[in-house]
């Protein structure tokens, strides 16, 4: 553009000199009037070439600004299970300490991939559709909050080892997937659960609970964001269940 503007001078300048040279008053009329072109052109060009790159700039900067995502990229869609604690009415509080280890997770959904399954033997991932934790992760989280709220146990925590705890719930997540068929589809969930009392050196007496939770919640739509509130209401199910369990074999003594 600066280029343009100093070769448009140039040309008038050259014309300009002709002009006068010719030493004829309508010459140098013709050549006064040349120069002005040349100098008004000239600051024309130059302020155009300035506007020019003021635009271009401001356009980055409000590209940049708006987050604006380069043309054919992918944005990646996380999910997360979402629902209020369980609501379960509470005879009396027991002096039970219980810590929740970290759930243990089957290989085939120890991930933050959404995995779902389409055919038999057959296991897919979602490439643009995730979860935001592992699933390990999320199902120690929303439980022991869940037991918490519960309010029928002294005290429950997870992932605190400097505190000492009168019971031990261990447990593994066996399945976390999305069950696709042609009718519609399924949040499947499966939970193993062990309680231990944690300072019992009879081995006999140590395992109080063992048990296994397996439950379908169908999904309204056929879409990941629909499978993710789908498990949730699968957790809360199984959430119930295990706080349940737990409160009344702990209840009844051992």
């Amino acid at each position: 553009m600066l280029k343009n503007s100093r070769c448009f001078e140039k040309n008038f300048e050259a014309k300009a000199k002709t002009r006068i040279s010719e030493n004829s008053p309508a010459s140098h009329c013709q050549a006064l009037v040349l120069y002005k072109t040349a100098e008004h052109g000239g600051t024309f060009m130059r302020h155009t070439g300035k506007i020019f790159y003021v635009f271009i700039i401001f356009a980055f900067f409000i590209c940049g600004c708006s987050g604006l995502q380069p043309a054919g990229k992918k944005i990646v869609c996380h999910y997360s299970l979402e629902y209020d604690p369980v609501k379960i009415p509470v005879e009396k509080q027991i002096p039970a300490v219980i810590r929740v280890e970290h759930f243990q997770v089957s290989p085939l959904y120890d991930s933050n991939k959404i995995i779902y399954r389409d055919e038999t033997f057959k296991r897919e991932a979602y490439a643009y559709h995730k979860w935001w934790a592992k699933p390990g992760d999320m199902v120690t989280y929303f439980l022991a909050r869940d037991m918490k709220a519960f309010g029928g146990f002294k005290a429950v925590f997870s992932l605190d080892r400097s505190l000492s705890a009168s019971y031990v719930l261990e447990g593994v997540v066996d399945e976390f997937f999305e069950w696709d068929e042609s009718a519609s589809w399924e949040a499947v969930l499966s939970l193993s659960i062990t309680l231990l009392a944690e300072n019992e050196p009879n081995i006999s007496k140590k395992i109080l609970l063992q048990k296994k939770y397996d439950i379908r919640e169908t999904c309204t739509q056929k879409n990941p964001k629909a499978l993710a509130q789908a498990m949730s209401k699968a957790m809360s199910a199984v959430s119930e269940k295990i706080i349940r369990d737990v409160y009344d074999r702990l209840a009844t003594g051992h």
